[in-house]
C-alpha cells in the first residue's frame, strides 16, 4: 500500500467532521482530501496558488476542488502533512496507486498486463516488466523529472545504475552482449530474452513521460551500438560493447547532416586515407545527433568513395580524435543532448572501420528496421500514457455541474483514440513476433516494408491522439506544469517520431515500393 510506502501509520488518528470544521482559520487549518485529513496551518502561506484560496477550502471536504487543480502525486509529495483519517472511513488506503504499479485504468496498459490471455507474453515478460517498472520508479523517475525541467542530461551514476541491472543491454535486444552484464531485470536469463522483452524495456522507459530526458537515457546508444556489435571487428565489439553497456562510456549514431537527412546516400562528410594507409582524415559536419553532446564514441557515416550509396562507409570515431560538439535547442528538453558535430582533420585509425569500405550504406540500412521499431515502441508508451491521463481527467474534472466524461463529444474522442492506439499496438505485437522468428538479416529484408508502414501509421495516430488529448485538457494541455503536463510534453515532442529514423513521407513511399517489388506479375483484376 502507498500508505506503508510513505511510512504512514496503519493506525491513523480518526477525525470527525465536526472536529475538522473547527480548524479553518489562518494558523489553524485542516483540510479533508478523500478520506485523509491534512494539517496545512504552516503550509498555507507557502501554497503556490496563494494562501487565501487554500484557507477557503479548510474545515471541510476539498476532494473535488483538489483533484480539479492538482495531480495525485502532490499528496505523495506532502504526505508529511497527513494527520489522520475521516472517522468511520476505515484503515484501507484509498489513494491513487503510485506510477510504479500496474495501472488499473482501462487501456492504460497492454491487455496482457490486465489479465487477458496473450500468445506473445509469458511469465518471464511479466516478471521483467514488474522489475523494470520498480527500478525506474525508485531510481530514475525523480531525476528524470528534474532533468526534463532543467535540461540536464542523465549523470554517469544513472548510466551505471542502468548498466548494473542490465537495462542498457536489454535495450539493444537479444544477443551475446547480454552475457556481458551482471544481470537482467527480473532475473531473466540471456537465452530466454527476446524482442518482446526489449519492447517492454523501451516502453517502460517511455512511461517516464520525460521525452528529452528519456532520449538522454541512451537513445543514441540504442541505435549507435548495434552497428558495432553487428559489423565491428571482435576487439571493437568486446571493448566498446562492455564499456557502453556498463554505463562507463556513451555512444551515438552520427548520420544526418545539414544537407542530408533522409537522403543518406548523399552525405558530404569525407574520410580520406593518409599516404601511409593507417588512418582516415575525416572532415564534415553532423547535425541533430541524439546524445552527441555527452558521448565519447560516434558511429559516423562518411564518404570514402564516389558519389551515391556506393561511396559510403561507417567509422567508429572517439571524441579524443578531435571531435567538437555543440548543443542544439529543439522542442525536446536539452537533456536529450542533441548535438551539432564538427569534424575537422579528425585522425581515425583504419581499424575503426565498421564492415567493408564503401559498403557502409548497407550497414546503415541494416540498422534502420530496429531503429524504426524502437521508435514505435516509445510512441506506444507515450500514446497509452496520455490516453490514461485524458481518461482520468475526464472522470474527475467537473464542468457545467457534472464530470467532463458526461459530454458525448469527450467520449467520442476517447473512443477514437483508444481504437486507433490499440490497432497500432496489435500490428506492433505481430511484427515483434515476426522478429522473434527471423535472423537479423532476414528481418532487414522481409520486414522493411511493413515496419515502414507501421511507423507511418504510428506517427499519424500519435498526431490524432495528441490533438484530442489537448482538446480534452484545454488550457491545461498547453501548460508545462500541473494537470496537463504529460499531454503538453507529448504534444510538443511527438513529431520527433515522424521525422527521426525516416520521415512519414519516406516511410509511406518505402512501404509501398517494397510491396511493389513483391507484387506477382500474373496478378490481374
Amino acid at each position: 500500500l502507498i500508505g506503508k510506502a510513505l511510512g504512514i501509520s496503519e493506525m491513523a488518528r480518526q477525525i470527525s467532521l465536526s472536529e475538522l470544521a473547527q480548524h479553518k482559520t489562518k494558523g489553524d487549518a485542516w483540510v479533508l482530501i478523500g478520506n485523509d485529513v491534512y494539517d496545512v496551518s504552516k503550509f498555507a502561506a507557502m501554497h503556490p496558488g496563494g494562501e487565501r484560496v487554500l484557507l477557503d477550502s479548510c474545515g471541510g471536504d476539498a476532494t473535488d476542488t483538489f483533484f480539479g487543480l492538482h495531480r495525485s502525486e502532490i499528496l505523495e509529495k506532502y504526505a508529511r502533512l497527513r494527520i489522520g483519517r475521516l472517522e468511520g472511513s476505515g484503515d484501507e488506503d484509498d489513494r491513487a496507486p503510485n506510477p510504479g504499479m500496474i495501472s488499473e485504468v482501462p487501456y492504460a496498459e497492454p491487455s496482457a498486463w490486465h489479465g487477458f490471455p496473450s500468445p506473445y507474453y509469458n511469465e518471464s515478460h511479466h516478471r521483467f516488466r514488474a522489475a523494470l517498472r520498480k527500478f525506474l520508479h525508485e531510481e530514475i523517475r525523480e531525476a528524470a523529472e528534474a532533468g526534463e525541467l532543467m535540461g540536464t542530461a542523465p549523470t554517469k551514476e544513472i548510466f551505471q545504475k542502468m548498466g548494473s541491472i542490465g537495462l542498457l543491454a536489454a535495450r539493444v535486444g537479444p544477443g551475446e552482449h547480454l552475457k556481458w552484464v551482471p544481470q537482467l531485470p527480473g532475473g531473466i536469463k540471456p537465452e530466454e530474452f527476446d524482442y518482446f522483452h526489449e519492447c517492454i524495456a523501451h516502453q517502460e522507459v517511455g512511461r517516464l513521460a520525460c521525452p528529452g530526458y528519456n532520449d538522454g537515457l541512451g537513445a543514441g546508444m540504442v541505435i549507435g551500438l548495434p552497428p558495432v556489435l553487428q559489423f565491428g571487428p571482435q576487439w571493437m565489439k568486446e571493448k566498446i560493447g562492455r564499456e557502453v553497456l556498463s554505463g562507463e562510456k556513451r555512444i551515438c549514431l552520427a548520420i544526418s547532416e545539414p544537407t542530408a537527412g533522409s537522403d543518406v546516400a548523399n552525405i558530404q562528410t569525407t574520410a580520406v586515407k593518409t599516404p601511409c594507409g593507417k588512418f582516415y582524415i575525416v572532415n564534415g559536419i553532423k547535425k541533430w545527433i541524439t546524445n552527441g553532446t555527452d558521448c565519447e564514441y560516434f558511429v559516423t557515416a562518411v564518404r570514402t568513395g564516389g558519389p551515391g550509396m556506393g561511396g559510403v562507409s561507417l567509422l567508429l570515431i572517439h571524441r579524443e580524435h578531435g571531435v567538437r560538439t555543440k548543443a542544439i535547442k529543439t522542442s525536446y528538453s536539452s537533456a536529450a543532448g542533441t548535438a551539432y558535430i564538427i569534424m575537422e582533420d579528425v585522425k581515425v585509425p583504419v581499424e575503426n572501420l565498421l564492415g567493408e569500405e564503401n559498403e557502409g550504406f548497407v550497414c546503415i540500412m541494416y540498422n534502420f528496421n530496429h531503429e524504426r521499431w524502437l521508435i514505435i515502441c516509445y510512441l506506444m508508451a507515450g500514446m497509452r500514457g496520455v490516453i490514461e491521463e485524458s481518461f482520468k481527467w475526464a472522470m474527475q474534472r467537473q464542468v457545467f455541474g457534472q464530470p467532463l466524461i458526461k459530454q458525448p463529444v469527450v467520449r467520442q474522442k476517447l473512443a477514437k483514440m483508444i481504437a486507433e492506439m490499440e490497432s497500432v499496438n496489435s500490428w506492433l505485437e505481430q511484427l515483434t513476433f515476426q522478429m522473434t522468428q527471423m535472423e537479423y538479416s532476414e528481418q532487414a529484408m522481409k520486414l522493411a516494408g511493413p515496419m515502414s508502414l507501421l511507423k507511418y501509421q504510428s506517427t499519424r495516430v500519435a498526431h490524432i491522439i495528441s490533438d484530442d488529448t489537448v482538446q480534452i485538457f484545454g488550457g491545461r494541455g498547453i501548460t508545462q506544469t500541473g494537470m496537463g503536463k504529460m499531454c503538453e510534453r507529448f504534444n510538443r515532442t511527438y513529431k520527433f517520431g515522424a521525422i527521426l529514423g525516416g520521415s512519414e513521407e519516406i516511410m509511406a513511399e518505402l512501404g509501398v515500393r517494397m510491396a511493389m517489388k513483391a507484387f506477382p506479375a500474373h496478378a490481374k483484376l
